[in-house]
């Protein structure tokens, strides 16, 4: 890693490797549609299905294979933002609820919007724009004060106060050992609920391209001579830099971030071609433009209140048990069934229970 770092810099090697770990998550989510709203859509209609099984591997993979790197000294997250940084409970609640409620309006978290805009879904590619300017807008814009301000309302500082592990007092060896018990329980389940063996594999292939992104960060750092923040997959972030510096540099900054958005792109495409589910797809009279447009408000400002998407605050920030991803990860799921049983449309919207391409 010196070598490489001495040669080539800090950032190409991190776009490098967020390129490669994007790629296999993005087909590996496109496989196993992978989708934090088709597990609550049925789990409002109190169906435990197979989206909701496959919901459960890929997590359950993510907090395993990251809490045994940590166990086995192969990773060390106590530098990283989710633990070390002054945190918000404040905003890890409503900006939560806000990411869950506009999920639902959406059809998509931000993560899935990504991977179905690599097949063809022209709503999925408007929305992301959507979702992602008015994440900048609240990262550094016009937003960031009312984001600021409710953010504020209720803080914890950084450290153990973060660290759910600390508070209740336990090992990442144990917490390796639950999750993997939970990851082979959620395995037979995903199967018995009628998932392919390999769309079930997929997802636990997005579980552990969460520990690769950990790993990758962490080991550029320790051997990297400027500082380099450790961190793993997200997506309202990096692909609000990753747009403004199309927008406004003439070459792309290399970064982690930067790499991860078009390498989940790429590996989605791929794989929507290898299995010939790439197509167009369009807004249709029975799907209203508004309720994705204010979909994509909701998630951008919520995620950037949150401190992450559903997989950056809800998978990664969660497989190191940071505190507020986790209770951002709950109100997401607290958001998601409200607005889902507000929205829904009677039997038909009941007797689907799952998520189709947005």
């Amino acid at each position: 890693m010196e070598d490489l770092i001495d040669t080539f810099g800090e950032g190409p090697i991190l776009f490098g490797l967020a390129l490669c770990i994007g790629m296999v998550f993005g087909a590996a989510a496109q496989h196993s549609r992978f989708c934090l709203r088709a597990a609550t859509i049925e789990f409002s209609h109190n169906i435990w299905g197979p989206r909701l099984a496959i919901w459960f591997v890929a997590f359950s993979a993510a907090v395993c294979t990251v809490q045994l790197a940590i166990a086995t000294g192969h990773l060390d997250v106590s530098n990283a933002r989710q633990i070390a940084a002054q945190g918000s409970l404040s905003g890890a609640i409503l900006g939560g609820l806000l990411f869950g409620s506009g999920m639902i309006l959406a059809r998509g978290c931000a993560s899935r919007l990504l991977v179905l805009s690599a097949t063809g879904n022209l709503r999925a590619i408007v929305t992301g724009l959507v979702l992602t300017l008015t994440a900048q807008a609240s990262l550094r814009g016009v937003l960031s004060p009312l984001r600021e301000s409710l953010g504020g309302i209720w803080t914890i500082s950084g450290g153990r106060s973060r660290d759910l592990l600390a508070h209740i007092g336990t090992l990442p060896r144990t917490a390796a050992l639950v999750a993997g018990g939970c990851l082979l329980l959620s395995v037979v389940f995903a199967l018995y609920r009628g998932n392919a063996k390999s769309r079930t594999g997929a997802a636990v292939i997005v579980g552990a391209s969460i520990a690769a992104g950990w790993i990758a960060t962490y080991a550029v750092a320790q051997n990297a001579f400027e500082m380099v923040a450790i961190s793993s997959i997200t997506f309202t972030g990096p692909s609000a830099d990753t747009l403004m510096g199309f927008v406004n540099e003439r070459e792309l900054p290399m970064s982690f971030g930067s790499g991860l958005v078009p390498g989940v792109f790429l590996g989605a495409l791929l794989m929507a071609v290898i299995t010939k589910e790439a197509r167009i797809q369009r807004f249709e009279p029975q799907m209203p433009m508004e309720r994705y447009l204010l979909g994509g408000v909701m998630m951008g400002f919520g995620s950037m209140l949150a401190g992450g998407c559903a997989v950056g605050a809800g998978m990664s920030g969660g497989a190191i048990f940071a505190l507020t991803a986790w209770l951002a990860l709950l109100s997401m799921w607290v958001g998601a069934v409200v607005t889902q049983r507000l929205t829904e449309d009677g039997p038909r919207a009941r007797s689907a229970g799952t998520c189709p391409q947005s």
